[in-house]
């Protein structure tokens, strides 16, 4: 593919950062990418990287995937980007339908982003809470090193106290456990306690996949207490893991789930799956959006529901993803520089012994793009699309930059 740039586009790619009138709320690299080729990204020098963050695990389906553009083609040439959600659509009641046949869920909600998503999902619960409870049940806990979002309630059930210290203080009602199921014993109160919010896999926390033992102990603890248990699958959750939702590989049922980032292949959207019962307890008024699960988003990721369920992809995600665990752990043992790896399917952390930030830094020099999930560990989320060929290649960058 040959990216070819307007005097305009030159102009602007090479404008100084500082001169920018975007709020400087993010520390961006310094190039600026103009376009995007199956796994690799492509920047104004023409420049390519090998892209290991999918956009934050958004975008699973890499770049100029044709489904993708035409499923937006095909929604602009109906007309209707936009309706509010006053009117039904097709296109948001089929997307519901398929995530409800695919899962526990009876209902679905849809917003525009996981933030979102988390804070409708703490409503819910306390919605559903004061029918099968009082007026005193309305907590909710979150665990040690999550991260759920970044406005008032979501912040507050995130385990990040650089995050959260500016913006004091935060929704109450939210608190913060111990991984620990002595603690979280003591926590989980079923007269004051409306819901617990797990990540099976906590990504921002340095990708720690929870012991699948542990989440069945908290099923069991929730469902006993009646405490409503969500799972944040907002970056785990649509293949990352081989499987559609992250739950199915644990034997562990929730009562809501929250997604969004690959959900509508880089536009937009999140989504609240409800079970039943809560469903059965939220009214109209209750809560709402403008723009959620409009019909042009809607329509998109009804495509990406359809590929990112496909068995084959989710296979393929599983094989790889077990021998790309075999590799960086290759790369941890010759190096010396890697202190542990965790992970599964195509979500990884490696705990390196100096700053991760650095590393990602020389990764940009290099051709290849990768996160950190704390100031010691390197995380890797490939588009799930990436063959062994690639995952080869940017383990090799990896093993060069990790040094």
């Amino acid at each position: 593919m040959t990216v070819t740039l307007s005097a305009e586009d030159v102009f602007a790619a090479t404008a100084d950062a500082e001169t920018s009138s975007l709020l400087s709320t993010y520390k961006r690299a310094p190039m600026q990418l103009v376009g995007g080729e199956g796994v690799e990204l492509i920047d104004s020098n023409g420049k390519r990287y090998l892209d290991f963050a999918s956009g934050i695990a958004v975008n699973s389906l890499g770049y100029g995937d044709p489904g993708i553009a035409k499923a937006i083609n095909d929604a602009l040439g109906a007309g209707l980007i936009h309706t509010s959600n006053l009117y039904r659509t097709v296109q948001g009641e089929e997307l519901a339908a398929k995530l409800v046949e695919r899962s526990f869920a009876s209902k679905v909600f849809f917003c525009n982003s996981g933030a979102e998503a988390n804070e409708g999902a703490f409503k819910f619960a306390r919605r559903w809470a004061r029918k099968v409870g009082t007026d005193t049940k309305v907590e909710i806990i979150a665990l040690r090193g999550a991260f759920h979002g970044r406005l008032f309630a979501s912040l507050a059930a995130t385990d990040r106290p650089s995050y959260r210290a500016p913006f004091r203080p935060l929704a109450g009602g939210v608190s913060i456990c111990e991984r620990d199921l002595r603690d979280l014993d003591t926590a989980l109160d079923g007269e004051t306690v409306a819901a617990l919010i797990v990540e099976p896999i906590q990504g921002e926390g340095g990708v720690r996949v929870l012991d699948a033992d542990f989440l069945r102990r908290l099923r069991a603890m929730t469902a006993e207490r009646e405490i409503a248990l969500i799972f944040d699958e907002i970056q785990c959750g649509l293949g990352r893991t081989g499987h559609f939702f992250a739950y199915e590989s644990i034997g562990v049922v929730p009562d809501m789930l929250t997604l969004a980032k690959p959900i509508a292949g880089g536009l937009p959207m999140g989504a609240i799956l409800v079970s039943e019962e809560i469903g059965a307890t939220i009214q109209a008024g209750d809560h709402g959006t403008t723009f959620g699960g409009g019909p042009l988003v809607a329509a998109v990721a009804s495509y990406v529901v359809d590929r990112l369920s496909d068995p084959a992809l989710l296979k393929s995600v599983r094989d790889n993803g077990a021998w790309l665990g075999q590799q960086l752990d290759a790369l941890a043992r010759r190096s010396g520089k890697v202190r542990a790896i965790r992970g599964t399917g195509y979500i990884w952390g490696l705990d390196v012994v100096e700053s991760a930030n650095d590393i990602v830094k020389r990764g940009w020099e290099s051709g290849l793009l990768a996160l950190t999930a704390g100031e010691h560990t390197l995380r890797i989320l490939p588009p799930l699309v990436m063959n062994r060929d690639d995952l080869m290649r940017g383990v090799q960058i990896l093993e060069s930059i990790v040094g």
